[in-house]
C-alpha cells in the first residue's frame, strides 16, 4: 500500500482510516488534558495541592487496563461503529465533571471514571482490520495508531493555549477542559453516522461468549488464566502508590486489595467457564490457534508502549539534570521521542506487510530497543549532547515501529476474537507503564534503562521461540474456519451497518 493512496479519501477504506484515527486522537486527546494545566490548577485553585495532582495522575491512568479488557469484549459483541461512538459520548460526562470540579472527591472520581477512555485505541484497532486487508493491515494500523496518538501531543501543546488565549481567567483552565470534551462528544455522534463496520457486506464474526477469550487446548487456557492477573493484578501497586501518599488508610487499601483479588478470581472462573464446554466438545483443527501468539504479543506491547509512557514520563528531567539545560531545552529534545511517532508506528506496520516476514520484522524491533536503552543506560554528562539526542531519537524509531509490528500481527491470529486480543496487549501496554513508572521511583535512571533494556530483551527470545508467521498475513482476506462459517449460518455473525 504506497502514501499516496492516503489523500485518496474518496475510497471507502482510507475514508474509515481517516474518521478512525481522529476518533482515537480526540480521545488521547481527552486522556491527556490535564497534564498540560497542572500549575495553572494548583495556581487557580486555592485548595489543591501538587500532592492532589500526583493522585489525579495515577487515577489517570487506573482504569485504562481493564477498560481496555472489557472494551476488547464489547468489540466482538457490538462492533467498533457503536462501541467507539458510545465511548467518546459517555466519556465526555465525567470530563465535564472533572472540568468544573468543586472538590477533591468530585475532581478524584471524575478522573478514574475518565481514564476508562483510553481504551479507545483499542477499538480503532478492530474497526481498521475490518477494512483492511491482510496484505495492508500494517500500515494501515500503524497509521491509524501512529497519528492517534499524536492527540496527547496535541494535548500538551494547544490545550494551555486554550485556557489562556480563548478563555482566560481564573477559570479559563476548566472551559478549556470542558472544550476538549465537548469536541469529543461531537464526533461521537458524528462517528455513528459517518461509519460501517468494515465495507458493505461484511460479516462481523462473533464468538459465542465475551466474558472470557476462546482458547484451542487445556494447556492454552492455564495460560491464559496467567496473563489475566497482571491486567487487574497490577491496580494493587496504585493502590500502594495512593497509600504512600497519604490518600487510602490502611483498611482502605485493604478493601481494595480485596476488590482486585475477587476480580483477578472472577476473571480467572470466566476463562474456565467459557473454554471448557468447548474444549470438552474438541476444537475443529482449522479453528485452532496457539495462545503462545497472544503470549508474546503481550511481552512487546509491555515492553514497547510500556517503555514508552514510562521514558516519555523522565526525559524531560533526565536531560535537564544530565546536561545542566534550561527546562525548556530539556523539553525539547524529550519531545523528539514523542514527535517520531507520527511516522515511526506507521513505517513499522509498513516493514511488516513490505518485508514479508512479520515475526522477522518483531524481532529486528525488540533487538533495536533491546541495544538501544543498554546504549542509554550509559549517557552521561560527559556525553555530546547532540549524540545523546540521536541515540533518544534511534530508540524511539524501534520502540514506537515496535508498536505498529505488533498490531501488524494482532488481527490474523483469530479474527473471530480481534477485539479481545487487542484488548488484552493493550493492557500490557499500560501494564507496563505502571511497572515502569513504579522502578523509576526506586532506581536512578541508569538503572531505570538497563532495566527496559532487559525486559525487552526477554521478549525478543520469548518472541523468537514462541511467535509464528501468521496464517494467510499477506493473502488477500482473513482465514476463516468452519466454525465461523457455522456461527455465520446460525446468526453468529451480523451484517457491518
Amino acid at each position: 500500500m504506497r502514501l499516496g493512496l492516503l489523500f485518496k479519501v474518496s475510497n471507502p477504506e482510507i475514508k474509515a482510516l481517516h474518521l478512525t484515527w481522529i476518533a482515537f486522537f480526540l480521545t488521547f486527546y481527552v486522556w491527556f488534558n490535564m497534564a498540560p494545566l497542572a500549575s495553572t490548577m494548583i495556581r487557580e485553585v486555592s485548595w489543591l495541592t501538587s500532592k492532589e495532582l500526583k493522585v489525579f495522575a495515577i487515577c489517570n491512568v487506573a482504569l485504562t487496563i481493564p477498560a481496555r479488557l472489557v472494551v476488547g469484549m464489547l468489540l466482538d459483541k457490538y462492533g467498533p461503529r457503536r462501541v467507539f461512538s458510545v465511548l467518546m459520548v459517555v466519556m465526555a460526562i465525567p470530563t465535564f465533571a472533572f472540568a468544573f470540579g468543586n472538590s477533591f472527591t468530585q475532581l478524584l472520581v471524575s478522573r478514574l471514571i475518565l481514564s476508562s477512555v483510553g481504551a479507545g485505541f483499542v477499538v480503532g484497532i478492530h474497526m481498521t482490520a475490518l477494512w483492511f486487508k491482510p496484505k495492508d493491515i500494517g500500515f494501515a494500523e500503524g497509521f491509524y495508531a501512529g497519528w492517534g496518538n499524536f492527540g496527547s501531543a496535541a494535548a500538551a501543546i494547544t490545550i494551555p493555549s486554550i485556557a489562556l488565549s480563548v478563555f482566560g481567567g481564573a477559570n479559563g483552565w476548566r472551559y478549556s477542559i470542558a472544550f476538549s470534551g465537548i469536541l469529543m462528544m461531537i464526533y461521537g455522534f458524528f462517528y455513528w453516522f459517518a461509519i460501517t463496520d468494515g465495507p458493505k457486506g461484511t460479516m462481523l464474526h462473533k464468538p459465542k461468549k465475551v466474558s472470557a477469550m476462546e482458547v484451542s487446548t487445556y494447556a492454552d487456557m492455564i495460560k491464559l488464566a496467567i496473563f489475566t492477573v497482571p491486567c487487574v493484578g497490577i491496580l494493587s501497586i496504585l493502590v500502594w502508590k495512593l497509600g504512600n501518599l497519604g490518600f487510602l488508610s490502611n483498611t482502605g487499601q485493604l478493601i481494595c486489595y480485596a476488590v482486585i483479588v475477587i476480580v483477578v478470581i472472577y476473571q480467572i472462573i470466566q476463562v474456565f467457564l467459557v473454554n471448557l464446554p468447548i474444549l470438552r466438545a474438541g476444537v475443529p483443527d482449522d479453528d485452532k490457534y496457539n495462545f503462545n501468539q497472544v503470549a508474546a504479543l503481550n511481552t512487546t506491547y509491555f515492553c514497547n508502549f510500556g517503555a514508552e509512557l514510562a521514558v516519555v514520563s523522565m526525559l524531560p528531567s533526565f536531560f535537564e539534570g544530565t546536561f545542566n539545560l534550561t527546562p525548556a531545552a530539556a523539553g525539547m529534545i524529550a519531545a523528539s521521542f514523542a514527535f517520531v511517532n507520527l511516522f515511526a508506528r506507521p513505517l513499522g506496520g509498513v516493514l511488516s506487510d513490505t518485508l514479508k516476514g512479520r515475526k522477522r520484522i518483531m524481532l529486528i524491533y525488540m533487538a533495536g530497543i533491546t541495544l538501544g536503552f543498554f546504549g542509554m543506560s550509559f549517557i552521561t554528562g560527559s556525553w555530546p549532547i547532540a549524540l545523546a539526542t540521536a541515540l533518544t531519537v534511534f530508540v524511539s524509531l524501534f520502540v514506537q515501529g515496535a508498536e505498529g509490528a505488533t498490531f501488524a500481527i494482532i488481527p490474523m491470529i483469530k479474527r473471530r476474537i480481534t477485539g479481545q486480543i487487542s484488548g488484552m496487549a493493550g493492557s500490557y501496554g499500560n501494564v507496563g507503564a505502571v511497572f515502569y513508572l513504579t522502578l523509576l521511583t526506586m532506581v536512578p535512571a541508569s538503572q531505570f534503562f538497563l532495566y527496559i533494556a532487559i525486559g525487552a530483551a526477554f521478549s525478543f527470545f520469548f518472541c523468537l521461540i514462541f511467535l509464528k508467521e501468521p496464517q494467510g498475513a499477506f493473502g488477500d482476506e482473513y482465514h476463516m474456519s468452519s466454525v465461523d462459517k457455522k456461527l455465520m449460518e446460525e446468526g453468529g455473525g451480523s451484517m457491518g451497518h
